[in-house]
């Protein structure tokens, strides 16, 4: 029997586990937090941090695996390509891995390469970035350079914040570096990101989607996703062109790639972020509802070395994402969906029961959960995410004694 080794074990990583098994494939998983559901579904699993990539080549060569992959893992995806590199296994290039999971690289490769990008600067000083940022055009946008789901990221737009910014950038960069850029203005109402899928080195897959945001609670924060795109005929060719030819010139040869990027008022393709795996907050889920297809799977095979061929086509619209989430820390009273937007939903998945204590959305991580629409009309779609905050209410009180 095949096997293959997974790293990451968390609630959003089991299905890949599953898949793995479904495929009739062993399965061996690496996670450093001792109470991960994936090992409750994998064959094998050791306690070992996805990011000691010594430690997980040392698993790789113990179990002999014939596969590895990092599903929907930035921190994880550079191990996974270094161990595969290591043992002659089916993976994309680790310099180019590598380049996708450090912003600062990123942007440098963008630079060199003549792809459009703000200007940016990374440090590992905190006085060095400040120092930057107080000479720098505001607004500028303070980040990790190998967080996701914007951890850690301020957008500065006085200089008073700016130290508060870097601190907290600071606090979430496991490599203790962070960059500081400019911020792109759009064009559109929305950024675009989603996921896209590459096989022998071509896009096969376009799943862009309009990244919501909640700007009460956090402007960086997504939370959630929208299909089709808002996009004119010409920013979407001048989108496509962007990612194949990154994609051609890291020489990415398989699997989804998680991306967001932003076109400006001169029809100019900024690049934000581009993660070599599956985007969370289920959106592979929500591809799957769109296209027709089991994008997990998908990435397993690729990880495999098999040509993938997902289904031809634009999508089917009109489908969205909401993350659940609170604008407070407290504890959590009720979740309340409106009458008008209920026969619109297709799935509900929750984390949270009420009595639970929820954190303010700060970051993906603190979600309640995830829902899933379809619409009649892109007017309806628009018009109910616009106001997705009433229609769905989440009741938080204060912790007693808080």
């Amino acid at each position: 029997m095949k096997k293959m080794l997974l790293l990451g074990g968390s609630a959003q990583q089991v299905v890949a586990i599953e898949t793995a098994k479904r495929l009739g494939l062993y399965t061996v998983l690496c996670d450093y937090l001792p109470d991960n559901p994936g090992q409750y579904h994998a064959d094998r699993f050791y306690l070992t941090s996805t990011t000691d990539r010594e430690a997980v080549l040392r698993v790789a060569r113990e179990e002999a695996v014939d596969y590895v992959i990092a599903y929907a893992s930035d921190p994880a995806a550079p191990t996974a390509a270094f161990v595969a590199e290591r043992l002659g296994l089916p993976t994309n290039p680790l310099e180019a891995v590598e380049i996708l999971c450090n912003k600062d690289r990123f942007r440098d490769f963008l630079r060199d390469h003549g792809f459009s990008t703000p200007a940016a600067r990374g440090f590992g000083d905190p006085e060095e970035a400040l120092a930057y940022g107080e000479t720098a055009e505001l607004p500028v946008i303070v980040k990790p350079v190998d967080s996701s789901g914007s951890k850690g990221a301020t957008v500065v737009r006085d200089r008073a914040s700016l130290p508060g910014a870097v601190d907290f950038a600071f606090s979430f960069s496991r490599s203790r570096r962070i960059v500081v850029e400019t911020f792109v203005e759009k064009k559109h109402p929305y950024l675009i990101g989603g996921d896209i899928f590459v096989s022998d080195g071509r896009v096969v897959q376009w799943g862009l989607m309009n990244c919501h945001r909640d700007s009460t609670v956090n402007p960086l924060v997504p939370v959630g996703k929208s299909y089709p795109p808002l996009l004119e005929d010409a920013d979407l060719r001048a989108v496509k062109d962007t990612l194949q030819r990154l994609v051609t010139k890291l020489g990415i040869r398989f699997g989804p790639m998680n991306v967001e990027l932003v076109a400006d008022a001169k029809g100019r393709v900024y690049p934000i972020d581009i993660g070599p795996r599956s985007g969370g907050n289920m959106i592979p889920d929500l591809l799957g509802m769109i296209f027709g297809c089991d994008v997990v799977e998908m990435s397993v095979r690729a990880a495999m070395g098999e040509p993938v061929a997902p289904p031809a086509g634009e999508g089917r619209p009109y489908f969205a994402t909401h993350n659940l989430h609170a604008d407070r820390d407290g504890v959590l009273r009720s979740i309340r969906f409106s009458p008008e937007i209920e026969p619109f939903i297709v799935r509900k998945n929750i984390y949270h029961q009420p009595g639970d204590p929820v954190r303010r959305f700060t970051n993906a991580s603190f979600a309640l959960g995830i829902v899933f629409f379809r619409f009649d009309s892109a007017e309806r779609m628009h018009g109910m995410l616009q106001r997705i905050n009433d229609l769905i209410r989440i009741e938080v009180t204060e912790e007693q004694g808080a």
